[in-house]
């Protein structure tokens, strides 16, 4: 329940929450003057993935809906540097000119995309793509680069396709780096939790180096030390190629590559490496055992390995875990995911993309956020020159806020969508504010579920405050003020859709084979077309319809499998479609079958390659390799952001949202407490070599010693309050702390000292 009881509330209206990716389904109360607070809230029983669950988080989301920062009109910076407000259409007309007058200097790619969705927030991602590509904007990122591109690296090279796994019936459930006990990430995280904990038959496992509310749980807890989770892996495979526990008939049958792999692991010195881990080696063993023995093994890495050294390589590791014991397609194991918007698609594989100037791989799309300083600051003749940022806010977010700050202002231009003034805002030339996420339809595309697949069009509850909108209009107005928005084709579509479905597919389709330039443009040409015509609340959807029509061709039986499409002469895009629109609470649009994922495996030859030639110098060097440098000025290892009760990202929030840990306290073990002299409650300097900050101090008997963490998602600077609940993590991250493959950052490792004050 909210805190407040508020008069004159409406019905229960379904919507989701926006606090992590799992998007669950909540009811809402309206009420408040004009009906506009968030006056009760409740997890929504007819949402087919949380089903009623809702943990602590949404009961507070009227703070993002109401906070009193928000913006109602568009700000132009003056010379001076102070804001002032514009109308409209002067903030469109000058933006546009100014984007265009960069690109006809410099280039299109010379203009840098931040944002395309996150957190529940994902329709603009679509309209984007025609601001994009009608600018010839080629790089663009967002957090995703910050925590999956590793991941994302290696699933692409070994199968394919982005995979996540079955908890709910595994009998054995790794977690590497993940606490979902508050970091989620799973349906019904606290509930799946509590099952496979409490049935004796099935077994949980947790590699991390705090104990976690997760790891308290567990029945085995491989505590390893910061930074040591490669040496952990690399002994877990090594064991079960030792000590012959690999599924080999299923491995000769599906993969390729074993024999690459085998020669690294079958002389490794195995205590050696639960030695530099810092976990005993028969519990390694244990492990690793019951990994093997087991019918079906879920794994989940998160970000405690993803932004941490070794992470691609870690990320390697886990999968060589997972397929050596034969754990792919079949339940209880991982499972290629179903999407409507897949994070990437096999035609990708072998594909090579660089950045312009750090030449930095780019993956599924995404420039690494590590290198966007370096992108900007140099006199390369391809280096950003101007910067869209949407929904988004990486001068506060990613590493090194310092360097970022410096970044932002070596650019041209810089335009910001938000509906506060963010950290990120406060650098820009323009700030464009539009309609909050309950204030238009918008999309859950989080949506990894097995076999049962579903997705949810939450339509608007209200109408934004008077004089905004939402992002797909801001992107059809610069499509119209750029002279970028195909009015033909936009006047066609919407008499082809009076006229019926037939008629309209078919004046889409021959729009596409036409003009090679239509697709850029479709997304806001089908919000000019229809978006006017669809149910009231959402308008925004209309970019839906291509989506439904593409999805209808990729996974035809999937949907028909879910009972959609299935009347004779019915169009199953079209059927989709409306599904989207009639199902408020969301829906099942997607039915798999296990026995079909062997099938789906992406690689060329359709088997999963086990062999990444590329990790294997990272894999060789570990033996040499100390875990974390030794440095006598930096002795402690930071984790730079932790999933806490009151942590969430960094939407627009006000301080008083945490009700706990109101000050973002430096946790440390007791052992460092008494070595330091610190008391609880006490404060001290925090120094790494990028910043110092002063903080509050928690000990905690979660932490081991040498180990320090400070909280994430500590939201936007408000102008009412001291601070921002604790101090920013990234005033003390470094750019050059990244991976060698991804460029993720290493917010988990970062060599710090603490000083009692």
């Amino acid at each position: 329940m909210a805190e407040f009881e508020e008069p004159n509330i409406s019905t229960w209206k379904p919507s989701a929450c926006i606090l992590c990716e799992c998007n669950c389904g909540i009811e809402v109360q309206l009420g408040g003057d004009g009906g506009r607070r968030l006056a009760k809230v409740r997890g929504d029983k007819a949402h087919p993935a949380s089903q009623g669950y809702a943990c602590e988080k949404p009961s507070r989301l009227d703070f993002y809906q109401n906070d009193p920062e928000r913006l109602t009109t568009p700000l132009r910076r003056r010379a001076d540097g102070s804001f002032e407000q514009i109308d409209w259409a002067t903030a469109i007309r000058e933006v546009a000119e100014r984007l265009y007058a960069i690109r006809d200097e410099h280039g299109g790619e010379s203009i840098f995309y931040y944002g395309g969705g996150g957190q529940g927030n994902h329709l603009p991602g679509a309209y984007s793509r025609s601001l994009r590509a009608a600018l010839g904007s080629r790089y663009r990122s967002n957090a995703l680069a910050q925590e999956k591109t590793g991941e994302a690296w290696v699933a692409m090279q070994m199968l394919g396709r982005f995979t996540r796994s079955d908890f709910e019936h595994c009998e054995v459930g790794v977690f590497l780096g993940k606490n979902p006990w508050f970091s989620h990430g799973i349906p019904r995280a606290r509930v799946t939790l509590r099952e496979l904990a409490r049935d004796p038959e099935r077994c949980m496992i947790v590699i991390d180096p705090r104990r976690t509310e997760t790891a308290e749980l567990a029945d085995i807890h491989l505590q390893v030390k910061p930074g040591g989770d490669a040496w952990l892996l690399a002994a877990m495979f090594a064991v079960i190629v030792q000590e012959d526990l690999l599924a080999r008939d299923w491995l000769e049958a599906h993969c390729d590559g074993l024999d690459e792999v085998l020669p690294h692991f079958e002389m490794l010195p195995i205590g050696d490496y639960c030695a530099r881990a810092g976990v005993p080696e028969e519990l390694v063993r244990a492990a690793s055992r019951r990994i093997a023995s087991a019918s079906s093994v879920a794994f989940f890495e998160d970000l405690g390995v993803q932004m941490n050294r070794h992470s691609t390589l870690v990320s390697y590791l886990h999968r060589l875990l997972a397929y050596g014991t034969g754990n792919y397609g079949r339940e209880g194991s991982a499972y290629p995911v179903t999407s409507l918007q897949p994070l990437f698609s096999p035609s990708s594989i072998g594909k090579d993309y660089r950045t312009p100037v750090t030449n930095s791989r780019v993956i599924i799309g995404l420039t690494p956020c590590n290198v966007i300083p370096e992108e900007i600051l140099t006199d390369h003749p391809k280096r950003f020159r101007a910067m869209f940022v949407e929904a988004a806010n990486p001068v506060h977010s990613l590493a090194d806020s310092q360097r970022m700050r410096e970044a932002f202002e070596a650019l041209d231009l810089v335009v910001v969508v938000d509906i506060a003034l963010s950290e990120t805002a406060r650098m820009a030339d323009y700030v464009l504010p539009v309609a909050s996420q309950f204030e238009k339809a918008e999309a859950t595309f989080f949506n990894f579920e097995f076999p049962h697949n579903y997705f949810h069009l939450r339509h608007a509850l209200m109408d934004p405050p008077q004089g905004l909108f939402s992002e797909a209009e801001l992107h059809a107005r610069l499509a119209e003020a750029m002279g970028a928005m195909p009015k033909s084709a936009v006047d066609a579509l919407r008499g082809a859709w009076d006229e019926g479905r037939a008629a309209f597919r078919a004046q889409f389709f021959e729009l596409l084979s036409s003009d090679a330039s239509f697709i850029g443009m479709a997304p806001v040409a089908l919000y000019r077309a229809i978006g006017d015509k669809l149910p009231e609340g959402c308008a925004e959807a209309a970019a839906l319809w291509a989506l439904a029509q593409i999805s209808a061709q990729t996974i035809p039986d999937s949907i028909r499998r879910a009972g959609i499409g299935t009347r004779d002469g019915e169009d199953l895009g079209d059927a989709l479609f409306d599904a989207m629109l009639a199902n408020d609470h969301g829906f099942v649009f997607a039915i798999d079958a296990w026995d079909d994922n062997i099938g789906k495996i992406g690689t060329p030859n359709g088997r999963i390659q086990l062999a990444l030639p590329e990790l294997f110098a990272e894999l060789d060097s570990l033996p040499t390799e100390e875990r974390m440098p030794v440095d006598r000025e930096f002795p402690l290892v930071l984790s730079a952001g932790e999933r806490r009760a009151f942590t969430a990202n960094t939407i627009l929030r006000d301080p008083s949202w945490r009700r706990k840990d109101a000050s973002g306290a430096l946790r440390v073990s007791p052992e460092d407490a008494e070595r330091l002299g610190l008391a609880d409650g006490g404060r001290a300097r925090l120094t790494t070599r990028r910043g110092s900050a002063e903080v509050v101090v928690e000990i905690s008997n979660r932490m081991q010693a040498g180990h320090i963490s400070l909280p994430n998602g500590t939201g936007i600077a408000h102008s009412n309050a001291k601070d921002i609940g604790g101090i920013s993590p990234n005033e003390l991250t470094a750019t050059r702390d990244r991976d060698p493959i991804a460029g993720t950052p290493w917010h988990k490792s970062t060599a710090a000292r603490v000083e009692a004050i």
